[in-house]
Formats: structure tokens, C-alpha cells, sequence
């Protein structure tokens, strides 16, 4: 008989009970967030590699771990998982009236507009335009959603020429940064570039962390080429040239992109 999602929240709380785990018990709501950002990130790869099989198992990894920290809240007398359940229920119902009421929206763009309205209606009013952005984003991704409410109030370029000219002027100043050999100027510099590069992949709707990650996945596919390869030679990259590497690289962008 398959278990239902109330046997995973008793699972939970008998792992928290006097009798349950010592590892589990010594947990708070600090020392799991590691593994809440571990477990969602895991998703996030299985995603990318379309294993149905992984994206299955992580996202039950994740459920436990909301499960887990509701229990969590329990013991505080704060709320239990049947408040978050009710309460994320009852939010989805309240911002979809076009479903779930009377009210008729024939596009994304007015559902978007109806959205921010119930946000403000529920008090989730921010004093500035690109507040309400989570600070433990990503940067990559915080950046794209700060520049993503900027817009929406007309601050940012109108063709993509200007962000280029931009990016042009932030290589210039970190070329004057890196002469002066001042780190604090270069590492500023730095952050203008990654900054005005999110704005072009948004400029072009393009996720700029999909673009970063997939970039970083084609290195490591290429790199263990080398290795392998250079395995099969018998011998050790470390005793090899850049030019001997380089071959190998350029070997493995032909055979694997």
C-alpha cells in the first residue's frame, strides 16, 4: 500500500519525538538550510538532465524538507504543514479569481497586472521599486529580478546597442582598475560586468543563471575529455602543455559541442 503524504508528516514528527533520531532532533531551522538549498539545487540538476527518475526523488528530498520545518514550527506552537498547506491553498485560489471566481482575464499580461494588485491588497507593498527581492538569491538570478522590476518603471535602456556601449565603458574601467592593481576598484568592476551582462540576457530573454550553469556543465564535459584521454595515453596533465591540452579541448568541442 503506497504512503500518502500524512504518513510523511508522522515520519517527521516521530523522527523529532524523544524516541526518534538523535541526528534529527539536534536540527534547527539554521542547520537545515543548507540542505534546503542542497535538495532544491539537486532538483535543479535533475531538471537539466530531464531524468524523470531524479526529478521524482528530489522532489519528494525537498517536500520532507518543508515537511521537516514545519514540524519544526510545531514544537514552537508557530503553525504546523496543514497551516502551510491551507495557507498556500488558500493564496493560489485568492490570486486566480479568473479560475476560481467571476472576474475574466483573457491574457497573461492582465493575470501579471491582477497579481500585483492582490500582493498589494495582502500588504505586500514595498517601499522601492526593486524591493522584494529575496537577498539569498542567486546573484546572477537577483540581479535579473531587480533589473526585471527597474524596467518596469522605465529605467533601462531602449535597444540592446546601449547595453553593449555600456558593457564597453565597465572593460574599460576594470583595465584602468587592473593597472592601478587596486583589488577593491577591480572587484567593483567586476560586479558592474556580470551586472550589465544579466541585463543583455534579459535584454534578449535570456536566463542568465540557465546560460551560466549550462556554460559551466559544457566546461566540465570538455575537461574530463582531457582527462580521460590524457588517461589513456598514460600520462598526467600536470606533465602536459597548454598546447597538448588545447588539442584535446578543441577535440572535445568537435566531438561533444
Amino acid at each position: 500500500m503506497p504512503m500518502n503524504f500524512e504518513d510523511l508528516v508522522n515520519i517527521a514528527a516521530k523522527l523529532r519525538a524523544p524516541e526518534g533520531c538523535p541526528w534529527d532532533r539536534e536540527q534547527t531551522r539554521e542547520t537545515l538550510k543548507p540542505f534546503l538549498v542542497e535538495e532544491l539545487y539537486e532538483l535543479i540538476d535533475a531538471f537539466d538532465d530531464n531524468d524523470t527518475r531524479g526529478i521524482k526523488e528530489e522532489l519528494g528530498d525537498l517536500l520532507f524538507q518543508i515537511v521537516l520545518q514545519s514540524q519544526l514550527a510545531k514544537e514552537e506552537g508557530q503553525f504546523d504543514v496543514h497551516d502551510v498547506v491551507d495557507g498556500i491553498a488558500r493564496k493560489m485560489v485568492r490570486r486566480h479569481p479568473h479560475v476560481f471566481g467571476d472576474t475574466s482575464l483573457k491574457t497573461s499580461q492582465e493575470v501579471l497586472v491582477k497579481w500585483q494588485e492582490h500582493k498589494k491588497n495582502e500588504g505586500k507593498v514595498y517601499g522601492s521599486a526593486v524591493a522584494g527581492v529575496p537577498r539569498a538569491l542567486p546573484a546572477l538570478l537577483r540581479a535579473s529580478r531587480i533589473q526585471m522590476k527597474a524596467t518596469k518603471v522605465g529605467f533601462d535602456w531602449d535597444k540592446i546597442e546601449d547595453v553593449f556601449a555600456k558593457l564597453d565603458e565597465e572593460l574599460g574601467e576594470l583595465k584602468e582598475a587592473l593597472n592601478k592593481k587596486r583589488a577593491d576598484e577591480i572587484e567593483d568592476e567586476l560586479g558592474d560586468i556580470f551586472f550589465v551582462l544579466v541585463r543583455i540576457a534579459n535584454f534578449v530573454n535570456v536566463n542568465s543563471e540557465d546560460a551560466l550553469r549550462k556554460a559551466i556543465n559544457k566546461f566540465t564535459r570538455r575537461f574530463a575529455h582531457i582527462e580521460r584521454e590524457a588517461a589513456r595515453q598514460g600520462r598526467k596533465l600536470h606533465d602536459m602543455t597548454l598546447a597538448e591540452m588545447e588539442l584535446l579541448w578543441n577535440e572535445a568541442k568537435k566531438n561533444s559541442g
